[in-house]
């Protein structure tokens, strides 16, 4: 895998080159902006987007199975930090702009660590990919800001193509795969934690059925009255 991922010419360098010449040509404002969203913007809205889905997901009837896959989100994602452990060492490709100067670096700090794979696109379409299972309309807004981190991390020179679409395949991977085992294990989790106080968390209280519980009660009081 080092061999081929160790020629850092061609096309992957290519189009780096167009997307960081973007930056080379736009206004520092703008700069600035892609840096925080590609930094930590897109993955605030990913964590907003995580929230959403789980205030959803314990209003559905199988509240239960869809937070379980809720919880797989945030689960994966951190499975596949640690699979890009050994992977980047292994690897052990540094970052573009070590090998090609010219490049615009629009985020400092980055020089001492590894290119491959990009960990902001891995955990990117890890949430998307798990959103998905879920809820697809989330999963599609989710898997849009990933494409979209991917982009920034180009623009800000810090990664090649190459590391992206790495970052995309090995959370894919690790989502799919693993969600049967994931999902064996919290869905009685989640059924478990529906018996005590945490039940909340897990499934909305029914609100229909307090409003009609008065009434009903009330009805009967009136019939033992009659």
């Amino acid at each position: 895998m080092s061999t081929l991922l160790a020629d850092t010419s061609g096309p992957d360098l290519d189009l780096l080159e167009a997307v960081n010449g973007l930056a080379k040509a736009s206004p520092a404002w703008l700069d600035g902006t892609v840096s925080w969203i590609g930094e930590y913007g897109i993955l605030l809205g990913l964590a907003a987007l995580c929230a959403l889905g789980w205030l959803q997901a314990r209003r559905q009837p199988n509240a239960p199975v869809a937070v379980a896959g809720l919880l797989w989100a945030p689960l994966a994602v951190a499975l596949c930090e640690l699979a890009n452990l050994p992977i980047s060492r292994i690897v052990d490709r540094p970052r573009p702009f070590v090998d090609h100067p010219d490049l615009d670096v629009l985020v400092s700090g980055k020089a001492g660590t590894l290119s491959f794979v990009s960990d902001h696109s891995a955990m990117s379409m890890g949430i998307a990919v798990a959103l998905y299972l879920v809820n697809k309309r989330l999963g599609l807004i989710a898997g849009g800001l990933a494409l979209l981190q991917g982009f920034c991390r180009m623009f800000m020179g810090v990664h090649y193509p190459t590391d992206v679409i790495g970052g995309y395949a090995l959370a894919t991977a690790v989502v799919l795969l693993l969600a049967p085992i994931a999902m064996a294990v919290l869905v009685p989790l989640c059924h478990a934690l529906t018996r005590t106080a945490l039940a909340p968390l897990i499934a909305a209280p029914d609100r229909g059925r307090r409003r009609r519980a008065p009434v009903e009660e009330s009805r009967g009081e009136t019939d033992l009255a009659a």
